[in-house]
């Protein structure tokens, strides 16, 4: 049986903290992989430099030039870690069997990747790595993780629980995740969208090596916008049946005015018209935002811009067509 040829996918912005501490760890972990004849000798580590402001990309090329099975791919500006991810998953589609997309930062286990690759050799197009515990996490970045989690879950979507962005996919289901033109991405929620046979491994997540970590609180509450109006129309059917709800109330209240009016109990006050206003206001506003992010989605879909633009290349790595990088 031939051996299945891998790229591991490791998209990098502003880590030359890092990188010196984590590149020997990847290349160690290929070769295990090679030596237990678990993937062929012919596969690389892909990184891509998401536009870094700081020497990321210099080590990278360094590393190309001194090690053959390194390759690199560097986008033309920052265009945020999906697009990244991304581009490094379709400039492999032609070229390897499997890939593993894997953040630079040193936390995912290493090891789970000989799991992962196993696990496609039994038969599954699609490996996603879960963490099993958050016990290196903050109390504060443990609850926001996990309601992260539970909120797209009950939005809609099939996002898979305390599974980030390490996962082994096969090319096949690269090939139809490229027909996905979405502009707005959210990988998580994506790619169980394609189908196939697909598993997960567990592993404990380490701290982070050296440096920060690129995705505070707020980007993840980005994050998860993005995923929810890219994926979901829940909340357009929660703006809809909120309508409802208010305007059952407010027929309720009318027909409660109208019986006190001819009673003659009724009592001039400002405060309850004031609080009636305050609250439908508010509810207008919720509304027109929730379906303002829709319009903007479908605003910035209908541009068709490319999803990322490789101005670089350095290993001799073959380009995607046009089309598939859109």
């Amino acid at each position: 049986m031939l051996l299945p040829q891998l790229a591991i996918v490791i998209p990098c912005y502003n880590e030359e903290q890092v990188l010196p501490l984590t590149y020997p760890l990847f290349a160690d972990k290929l070769k295990q992989l090679q030596d237990k004849g678990l993937v062929s000798k012919s596969s690389y580590l892909l990184f891509v430099d998401d536009g870094s402001s700081d020497q990321t990309w210099q080590l990278i090329c360094d590393y190309a030039v001194a090690d053959e099975q390194v390759r690199a791919l560097r986008q033309s500006r920052n265009r945020g870690h999906q697009n990244t991810v991304l581009a490094g998953l379709l400039e492999s589609i032609d070229v390897c069997d499997i890939t593993i997309s894997i953040d630079a930062d040193g936390q995912d286990d290493l090891d789970a990747m000989d799991e992962m690759v196993s696990a496609y050799l039994d038969g599954a197009d699609v490996v996603y790595g879960v963490r099993n515990d958050r016990s290196t996490d903050s109390f504060f970045k443990r609850f926001t993780a996990e309601s992260f989690y539970r909120v797209l879950n009950a939005m809609g979507v099939q996002a898979v629980f305390n599974h980030a962005d390490y996962r082994l996919i096969s090319a096949r289901v690269l090939k139809e995740f490229a027909n996905f033109k979405e502009v707005n991405l959210f990988l998580r929620g994506m790619v169980p969208l394609v189908g196939f046979k697909s598993t997960s491994v567990y592993y404990s997540r380490a701290p982070r090596l050296a440096g920060e970590s690129h995705y505070p609180f707020s980007k993840m509450l980005s994050l998860a916008i993005d995923g929810i109006t890219s994926l979901s129309v829940k909340p357009l059917r929660f703006v809809t049946g909120l309508g409802l709800a208010v305007s059952f109330l407010a027929f309720l209240l009318l027909a409660w005015i109208i019986t006190v009016f001819f009673l003659g109990k009724t009592i001039p006050g400002w405060a309850s018209m004031t609080a009636i206003v305050a609250f439908m206001s508010g509810i207008q506003l919720l509304s027109l935002g929730i379906i303002g992010e829709y319009v903007g989605k479908i605003y910035l879909e209908s541009k068709g811009r490319p999803r990322y633009i490789i101005s670089e290349r350095v290993g001799m790595l073959p380009p995607v067509s046009s089309e598939g990088a859109k």
